[in-house]
């Protein structure tokens, strides 16, 4: 069994995520198939962190990281720290690099301010997260670096990295390499599978039906030392997300995953 524990992204169902009612179901039907925490993402932002704490009190779920914007981050990083501690969650983190710094002068501006943010939340016990596609594997060629490589190199070591291991590959990386890379700076994953198309496309999958190597993924991120994976998978809500993710809980769950 694995010694990380692996969850359920809740952007993965976001479809059921829009109000309190239907969101507490959703976590309540997770918890049943076996799932005991969650990244919480994509729900409606109507839904406050007082009334995210009593769901997950209720279904019986624990929130392990989330995502939110990077403004916020920014601007309120008080509120950020303070409904992070009421969730009991230790890490934060970000979805995406904003448009506005994807090239090479951008990601090291990026780095200088992801920077300063991950430390003010690490001198509060939390750990910044950051969340890659695939556009972080653009090789730049008048500084011969991927974008990635320039956070990598940029970053104080107060920035964790969250690699979203389907992005590494559709970005032409080895997701086991890249998860060596990040060695001592990943302490949470995304497990999202990558299947092929007749059209030589990446498609997003429920994990076992795609064609990445999850039980060799799962030692190396035990070797490495990650705490938690979220199953995420963007397309889910059009094709069944609860069915999605309980397909996924039982295909990982035979390779010896601890849930």
């Amino acid at each position: 069994m694995t010694n990380l524990q692996i969850g359920a992204q809740m952007y993965s169902l976001r479809d059921h995520c829009q109000n309190p009612e239907e969101m507490l179901a959703a976590m309540k039907v997770l918890k049943a198939m076996g799932y005991n925490i969650c990244q919480l993402s994509g729900h409606s932002r109507d839904i406050s962190a007082e009334q995210l704490r009593d769901m997950l009190d209720e279904s019986g779920l624990s929130c392990a990281c989330t995502h939110i914007g990077f403004g916020e981050m920014e601007e309120d990083i008080d509120r950020v720290i303070r409904e992070h501690k009421l969730l009991g969650c230790e890490y934060p983190g970000i979805g995406g690099l904003p448009v506005e710094f994807r090239n090479p002068e951008g990601y090291i501006e990026f780095a200088k301010r992801a920077s300063k943010v991950a430390e003010k939340l690490l001198d509060n016990g939390l750990h910044f997260i950051y969340h890659n596609h695939a556009f972080e594997f653009e090789r730049f060629e008048k500084v011969g670096k991927t974008g990635l490589e320039l956070l990598m190199e940029n970053c104080s070591p107060a920035v964790q990295f969250e690699l979203d291991l389907y992005w590494v590959q559709m970005g032409g990386g080895s997701p086991l390499e890249w998860i060596e890379k990040v060695r001592g700076g990943m302490e949470v994953v995304h497990f999202k599978e990558m299947n092929g198309s007749k059209e030589n496309k990446g498609v997003i999958a429920p994990i076992g039906k795609g064609n990445m190597n999850w039980a060799a993924i799962m030692d190396k991120c035990d070797e490495i030392g990650v705490k938690y994976a979220m199953i995420a998978q963007d397309n889910a809500v059009s094709q069944g997300s609860l069915d999605c993710m309980l397909y996924s809980l039982n295909t990982l769950k035979k390779l010896g995953g601890r849930f």
